[in-house]
């Protein structure tokens, strides 16, 4: 006589199981890294328009700010900015996002004119170190 076979034995659970947690194991640093990605990409994107805020400031009074809302430029949610050395010639600003904490970025920089941009910096450009 022959039993009706119903549902999955214990070891083929246990062997499905050991494989989701290969696959999981496997993409969750990938997952880290997209997200730390994004967050860079959210940086240089905000950095660009920052410089196309400053220069639309600049158009207007011959000089740059060091106050983001003076040029009417609002950051991205998570997004904090630094603008230093802003006056006639040129300004810096450092952008960080909270998601990064921790991580091996911190941020990133952009400068324009005479506000120490660095060999590997082309000017206007987010850079990330």
């Amino acid at each position: 006589m022959q039993r009706m076979r119903k549902g999955f034995t214990l070891i083929e659970l246990l062997i499905v199981v050991v494989i989701i947690g290969i696959l999981a194991a496997i993409a969750i640093p990938k997952f880290a890294n997209t997200k730390q990605q994004a967050y860079l990409a959210t940086l240089k994107e905000d950095l660009r328009n920052l410089v196309t805020a400053e220069e639309a400031y600049f158009s207007d009074f011959t000089t740059y700010s060091n106050t983001l809302t003076t040029t009417q430029y609002n950051p991205s949610a998570g997004v904090t900015y630094t603008v230093t050395g802003a006056s006639a010639t040129g300004w810096a600003a450092t952008a960080t996002h909270i998601g990064l904490v921790g991580a091996s970025i911190a941020g990133c920089h952009v400068a324009i004119g005479t506000s120490a941009t660095t060999a590997t910096q082309n000017e206007g450009s987010p850079y990330c170190p």
